[in-house]
């Protein structure tokens, strides 16, 4: 039984490599000088403001953080400290060294991320100019209607309301024009 156990000795002690033993000051040095020894974890930067995030990437690297939106169709104010991050480069858990280059790509606050980085923003639905009446009311005749040329599907009670929606000067014929707007009859309502 002791020889087996001394064979046992003998066999596992050649299994050690001895050159860590001989360079272990120079073993340890190169791990310190490679880039990955040097490098340290990109945090997660998604959903912070720019302000907050800027502040950690500036404890990581040397360069200034690169912003910009996150949407291709809205541009970056100058004062974008309140902005949110939707995106990041480098990655979260990516090396970044002091010399790295860190892209945030950010949204106005109360905005949703896009999809991607560069997505549109839909424009928002504003209320556009109001639209005529579809169909003139009846005025017994006193106005002479539109003139008895063409069929009017607009009708404006004033002039004031015809230039507001953009139709004014209307010509004899044209939607909208009726003889009570056109005081000099000319052909030519709200022209002055």
């Amino acid at each position: 039984m002791a020889a087996v156990v001394g064979a046992v000795v003998v066999l596992g002690s050649g299994c050690e490599d001895p050159a860590p033993k001989a360079g272990a000051a120079g073993a340890g040095a190169g791990v310190a000088s490679s880039p990955a020894a040097s490098a340290a974890a990109m945090p997660s930067l998604v959903g912070q403001k720019f302000t907050g995030a800027e502040v950690t990437v500036k404890t990581l690297v040397t360069k200034p953080v690169e912003a910009r939106s996150a949407y291709g169709n809205v541009q970056l104010p100058a004062d974008h400290a309140a902005w949110a991050v939707c995106f990041q480069t480098p990655a979260a858990g990516a090396p970044v060294e002091k010399a790295s280059t860190v892209e945030l790509s950010l949204v106005a606050p109360g905005q949703a991320c896009p999809d991607k980085v560069g997505g549109v923003l839909a424009p928002s639905k504003t209320p556009a100019a109001p639209k005529p009446k579809s169909s003139p009311p009846t005025d017994g005749g006193s106005t002479g209607g539109d003139g008895g040329v063409g069929g009017s599907s607009a009708y404006y009670k004033s002039c004031a309301d015809a230039k507001a929606a953009g139709a004014a000067p209307m010509r004899r014929g044209q939607p909208g024009y009726r003889e009570a707007l056109d005081r000099d009859k000319d052909g030519i309502a709200c022209d002055k």
